[in-house]
């Protein structure tokens, strides 16, 4: 149900996990560790799942906070906990305070936990292919650095998301993001007899995280593909793809320990 980071595991005082759709006690389409309140589930399943992993976290369950995410660029600070109907609408959040635990939910999108070691702060970044080339992930490195967390002390790792052999995209993506990056082309590798090509989402990240600053040793890329794995993970694209309406989306998160 929780897989975890080795980079991230080895720093003291910080927690984590990026979980997967099993251990929970939602069905149907959302079997099981759905925890989407806009997803369409019934609203005490998605708290019980919640709540499991806040427990997994040892912290409270108003504690696990998450925002509305747009797929936009908005990195808010959290000092407090807000309730799950009002929370406020950002796709980064960054936070300070010891068993308050940040988070984003996926479902092809690629989850990021950064944390600074040394001062004490940790983030969480949602990054599909809008927010990556809005700039979501250099917004929330600068956000850190204006907090006073350089961005060659942070680690990061980003989470399973959906893989390069199964993300096909437009060729007029792929020029907007040359276009943003020259660098960035080199992720998008064409589909012999078509102008498709396949995305490596997972990489693009990476290299975003290096250009906003992060050290090469200070990035891990965690395996999993959100597509394929159907029984580890849920998947929006692959929802899509069978006609189904609805689906389950699942929750990465860090935390300082108190």
């Amino acid at each position: 149900m929780r897989i975890e980071s080795r980079l991230l595991a080895e720093l003291e005082g910080v927690g984590h996990g990026f979980f997967t759709r099993r251990g929970g006690v939602s069905e149907g389409p959302f079997a099981t560790l759905n925890v989407g309140p806009s997803s369409g589930d019934r609203p005490e399943r998605v708290a019980a799942n919640r709540a499991r992993i806040a427990a997994m976290l040892a912290i409270p369950p108003d504690h696990l906070l998450t925002a509305r995410q747009v797929h936009g660029t908005t990195c808010l600070a959290a000092a407090e906990p807000w309730p799950l109907a009002a929370r406020p609408e950002a796709d980064a959040l960054v936070c300070a305070r010891p068993g308050l635990a940040v988070g984003v939910v996926t479902a092809d999108c690629a989850p990021i936990l950064l944390a600074d070691p040394r001062r004490g702060r940790v983030a969480a970044i949602h990054a599909g292919w809008r927010g990556l080339l809005g700039g979501v992930i250099a917004t929330t490195v600068a956000h850190l650095s204006s907090l006073g967390s350089p961005p060659g002390d942070l680690r990061a790792a980003v989470g399973p998301r959906i893989g390069a052999r199964s993300y096909e995209v437009g060729p007029d993506l792929a020029r907007a993001f040359e276009a943003a990056e020259p660098a960035y082309a080199r992720f998008f590798t064409p589909r012999h007899g078509s102008d498709r090509l396949l995305f490596d989402l997972g990489g693009c990240c990476r290299e975003a995280l290096l250009r906003a600053g992060l050290a090469a040793a200070h990035v891990e890329l965690l395996p999993g593909d959100t597509f394929l794995e159907e029984d580890r993970f849920f998947s929006y694209r692959r929802s899509r793809l069978r006609g189904e309406a609805r689906f389950g989306v699942q929750l990465s998160a860090i935390l300082l320990r108190g």
